[in-house]
């Protein structure tokens, strides 16, 4: 198999081509290895090459899963864990550090019988929507190279729009398997709350603000692989709705008609790009053509002023926590060369708030998740912008010591519509149905209820059919 061959294919053909002992799972890795050395320089989307460990995992006996052989990357923060291998959470204070353990996560993708062939770029603690550490230096757009891949699974999703692999871990607190996914011009759904594991450390994290899947070239492998990794761990505080059926049965079953809201302005009143309002505008047309019910409506939210000052809050803190977490991992406190400007400065915020403040900030979001919910009762799903403008220039949300939180809050405006579905723990996808004038990806998000992943699986396959994506490619990739 030469390596445009392998570039063409998704998880779910590549995975077949093995079962039907038409290419091995060493040749897949090849093809892998012989992309990230030919492709991702300029890129810089792999910042951890397991080349000798790959080989030798593809060449001994594999795990009879739905991705046997497939080679796979892993995201360069906690949920991606891999016992024995570095784990650096884009930090220069963790820049030597291996982690002890497998996450369950890890053993689920390694269940599946994906092979890890290197870890991606990702911004340090995932905290901004743009991928730009200082440990590892930028992850570049493959669209353009001026531009951010998005943030925080970045690295993934550069390295999914190489073709380097055909899907790859990535997570989401705030927007960061959408973001991404929209930059890159890929598919990228969010599960439902607690739909993927978080242990065997955690029970949640960032106040239950945190999910776990990948970025991905076609919707099956979405489908399936949330198929392989679903499901309550050992221990954990709570778990997400059982599915009604196999999610990869979803891409394949009958479309519903829906009732579709469309959304154009964010709950923060952040501007909108035209073409962002385009891509939107385009989508509801298309939903409309495939015979869904679609309507201009949008919830509101009744304090929306609280809101933001309660998801900052829980942001704030959660980075105060995280980084005493990795100190302790370093076994030193951390200096001034150690966490990047606006690491430290969010960190000291949280830490300047209580326990009291903490707990009256999720009431909060928890009373937000109730309204919005009941906008839910009567739509199916809510269309709107996956990000408020195109993917940002590189730099143009990174903070300085000068000013170390301008681009946290300048992020606010970006990703205007991502975070609020993390916030009610709903299932939210961004799919690549745009592209603007300039050649730059545009995904468009949709929402649907709490536990109902399947119904946007089912979707995204519907409009996968309509539009396909999966042929368009950054310059020179194919």
């Amino acid at each position: 198999m030469n390596t445009d061959e392998y570039a063409k294919l998704d998880a779910t053909a590549q995975a077949r081509l093995v079962a039907e002992k038409k290419v091995s799972p060493k040749e897949l890795v090849e093809a892998a290895i012989a992309r990230i050395e030919r492709l991702d320089g300029p890129v810089n989307s792999v910042v951890t090459k397991q080349y000798e460990k790959a080989l030798e995992r593809a060449e001994g006996p594999l795990p009879s899963g739905p991705f046997r052989g497939v080679p796979f990357l892993l995201k360069d923060l906690s949920g991606g864990g891999e016992k024995g291998s570095p784990l650096t959470l884009g930090s220069r204070l963790l820049a030597k550090h291996v982690a002890e353990v497998d996450t369950e996560l890890v053993r689920r993708f390694r269940d599946a019988g994906l092979v890890f062939v290197g870890r991606t770029n990702t911004p340090e603690l995932g905290i901004p929507p743009t991928t730009e550490p200082l440990l590892f230096g930028p992850c570049k757009n493959p669209w353009n190279l001026a531009h951010s891949s998005g943030g925080s699974s970045g690295g993934a999703a550069a390295a999914v729009a190489l073709r380097l692999v055909p899907f790859a871990h990535a997570s989401d607190a705030g927007g960061s398997i959408r973001i991404p996914a929209s930059c890159c011009g890929l598919f990228g759904l969010k599960p439902t709350r607690a739909r993927s594991p978080m242990g065997p450390k955690l029970g949640e994290s960032t106040a239950g603000l945190i999910a776990e899947l990948c970025v991905s070239v076609s919707v099956r492998d979405s489908a399936a692989l949330l198929d392989a990794i679903e499901g309550p761990d050992v221990g954990d505080p709570y778990a997400a709705p059982a599915k009604l059926r196999p999610f990869l049965s979803e891409v394949t079953a009958k479309p519903s008609k829906l009732r579709i809201a469309v959304m154009r302005t964010a709950v923060n009143g952040a501007p909108v790009d035209p073409e962002c309002l385009a891509a939107v505008d385009s989508a509801a047309a298309l939903c409309r053509e495939l015979g869904h019910e679609v309507v201009d409506e949008q919830f509101e939210l009744a304090d929306p002023a609280s809101f933001f000052t309660a998801f900052v809050t829980v942001w704030s803190v959660s980075a105060a926590v995280n980084v005493r977490s990795i100190e302790a991992l370093a076994g030193r406190p951390a200096g001034p060369e150690d966490i990047e400007p606006v690491t430290r400065a969010l960190a000291d915020m949280g830490n300047g708030h209580s326990g009291p403040d903490f707990v009256l900030a999720q009431r909060t979001l928890h009373r937000a998740s109730r309204e919005i919910a009941r906008f839910f009762v009567d739509h199916d799903v809510v269309l709107s912008p996956t990000l408020a403008r195109p993917p940002a220039l590189l730099g143009d949300l990174v903070s300085t010591p000068d000013s170390p939180l301008a681009g946290f809050f300048k992020a606010g405006g970006y990703a205007a519509f991502t975070p609020v579905y993390n916030v009610t723990g709903q299932p939210a996808m961004s799919v690549p149905l745009h592209w603007s004038k300039d050649g730059l990806p545009i995904g468009v998000q949709f929402a649907g209820r709490f536990g109902d992943d399947g119904t946007l699986l089912r979707l995204a396959a519907e409009l996968e059919r309509a539009r396909p994506w999966a042929g368009k490619t950054p310059p020179g990739v194919l």
